[in-house]
């Protein structure tokens, strides 16, 4: 496995290094202190097959070199939409709505450098598997957001919550509901459902609908509730 660590501070890279060999024998890193090394390792081949990037790098112009980066892990004959190696952002700012706003970009992660090690670990081991990591910061934001909506106007109608969504949402809505609070992207949801991405998609925006939410992180919250 080839990853690429991308940050202008030496401690943080070695730090990350030390604990990502723990992901196998055969990582191999890559590494970028700046916005242009960070341009020059995306060209390189083989490409990583992970890459997490500091949100203020030296070069950084906002999150644009975040969205390149994004861009660039694509495949670029795979048309299918997927959303090619995983990007995870690595960054010290913990404010909630920059949290939201990065993982609307399309990354797969986002992991505040004060993480400890071990969730540091498991977070890129949940990336690289098909899932999503989000931040407990940036989950409870968004439930304090969504729960008031979601939990609907019915309190005392003796329903359960899951009874509740079978209101609102389809038997399928509510699958692929499942699989979203389990971190999977479209493409893997679409494969353990034997339906399209397309389809996904707009199962997804129905749910966004009918969940009064926003996009797939307010969805992530909701569907906390849902349960295994």
């Amino acid at each position: 496995m080839r990853v690429l660590i991308a940050d202008d501070h030496r401690l943080i890279i070695e730090g990350v290094k030390l604990k990502l060999r723990e992901l196998g024998d055969d990582v191999q890193f890559v590494e970028a202190e700046t916005v242009k090394e960070l341009h020059q390792r995306l060209e390189e081949s083989p490409q990583p097959d992970v890459a997490l990037i500091d949100m203020a790098m030296p070069g950084a112009e906002g999150v644009e070199h975040i969205k390149a980066a994004v861009a660039a892990m694509r495949d670029p004959d795979d048309d299918t939409g997927s959303r090619g190696r995983p990007v995870i952002v690595l960054s010290g700012t913990e404010d909630p709505s920059a949290i939201r706003h990065v993982l609307g970009l399309g990354v797969q992660g986002y992991i505040p450098k004060s993480s400890p090690p071990d969730v540091i670990l498991n977070a890129v081991r949940l990336v690289v598997g098909g899932g999503i990591y989000v931040p407990p910061e940036a989950m409870k934001s968004a439930a304090a957001t969504v729960t008031p909506t979601f939990s609907f106007s019915h309190a005392n109608d003796g329903l359960t919550t899951k009874e509740r969504l079978a209101t609102v949402l389809t038997d399928r809505q509510i699958d692929v509901l499942k699989l979203l609070a389990k971190g999977r992207p479209n493409k893997l949801i679409a494969r353990e459902l034997q339906i399209s991405e397309g389809t996904v998609k707009i199962h997804l925006a129905a749910i966004f609908r009918a969940l009064h939410v926003r996009n797939r992180l307010e969805a992530l919250v909701a569907a906390q509730h849902l349960g295994d």
